[in-house]
C-alpha cells in the first residue's frame, strides 16, 4: 500500500481470526518498529510479543483478574475524566463502539461484556506487551518515544495487511504480566497490542473514529 492509505487504513481493530502470523512476518515487522524515532536514539521501549498457548494463558488470566479486582493496580494511574471536546470525543468513540456492537447506553450487562472483549485482547493470537524503565525521572519523554515506536508498528503490521488494537485497559494488571512472562519491576507496563489477522465478520471492525478539523490542533506560523 502507499503510506497515506496505510496510515488511514490503520484504526483500532476489535475481531480477530484465529490464523496466526508467520515467524518471518512477526521478525520482519518488529525489525521494522526498531527504526522508530527516540530522544537522542535511547530506544526506550521493552516489548514482550506473545503467542500461542503462552497468549491464551494470559488471556484467560487477564480476564479472571478483570472480573475479581476491577481497576487493577496499574503502573501509571488514570482516571479517563475529561472535558470539553475531549470528553465529547471521549463518549462519541464508546457510543459508537457500542453501536456496531449492537450494545445500548442501557444496557449495563451488554457494556460489561464489551468492556471484557478487551481482556479478551479481542481473539487475538498475538499481544505485544510494551514497557518502559522506571530507571529514570523522564517518564513522558520515554512514553512519548515510545508512542511513536507503537504507531510505527502498528503501521508495519497494516502494511501487511494485519490489524492491531493499541490498550490501555490490560496495563491495569501489570503484576500480572511481569509475573506472567517474567519481567523485571522497573519495566512499567505502558500499553498493550493485540495484533492479528483481521475477522471480517466481526461488525466491530467496521467501526471508524473520526478525526478533529485540521484548524482544531494545528497552527501555522509564518
Amino acid at each position: 500500500m502507499e503510506f497515506t492509505d496505510v496510515v488511514k487504513a490503520r484504526h483500532s481493530y476489535r475481531g480477530f481470526l484465529p490464523k496466526a502470523v508467520d515467524e518471518q512476518t512477526l521478525q520482519d515487522v518488529f525489525e521494522l518498529a526498531n527504526w522508530a524515532p527516540s530522544n537522542c536514539n535511547i530506544q526506550p521501549w521493552h516489548v514482550h510479543v506473545v503467542s500461542g498457548d503462552a497468549c491464551n494463558r494470559l488471556r484467560e488470566k487477564m480476564k479472571a483478574a478483570a472480573q475479581h479486582q476491577p481497576g487493577g493496580n496499574p503502573d501509571f494511574p488514570w482516571q479517563g475524566k475529561f472535558t470539553g471536546d475531549y470528553r465529547e470525543r471521549q463518549i462519541c468513540s464508546a457510543v459508537g463502539l457500542w453501536e456496531y456492537q449492537g450494545v445500548t447506553r442501557d444496557d449495563r450487562e451488554k457494556r460489561a461484556w464489551s468492556w471484557m472483549r478487551n481482556f479478551e485482547f479481542f481473539d487475538a493470537p498475538h499481544i505485544a506487551f510494551i514497557f518502559i524503565t522506571d530507571e529514570f525521572p523522564e517518564t513522558v519523554r520515554l512514553a512519548g518515544d515510545t508512542g511513536m515506536y507503537a504507531q510505527t508498528l502498528m503501521l508495519a503490521l497494516r502494511d501487511r495487511g494485519i490489524g492491531s488494537c493499541p490498550q490501555t485497559s490490560v496495563s491495569c494488571y501489570p503484576d500480572l504480566v511481569r509475573d506472567e512472562l517474567g519481567v523485571e519491576t522497573h519495566f512499567k507496563l505502558l500499553m498493550g497490542l493485540p495484533f492479528g489477522y483481521i475477522d471480517p465478520s466481526d461488525k466491530a471492525n467496521d467501526f471508524r473514529t473520526d478525526r478533529a478539523a485540521l484548524d482544531k490542533n494545528t497552527i501555522f506560523h509564518n
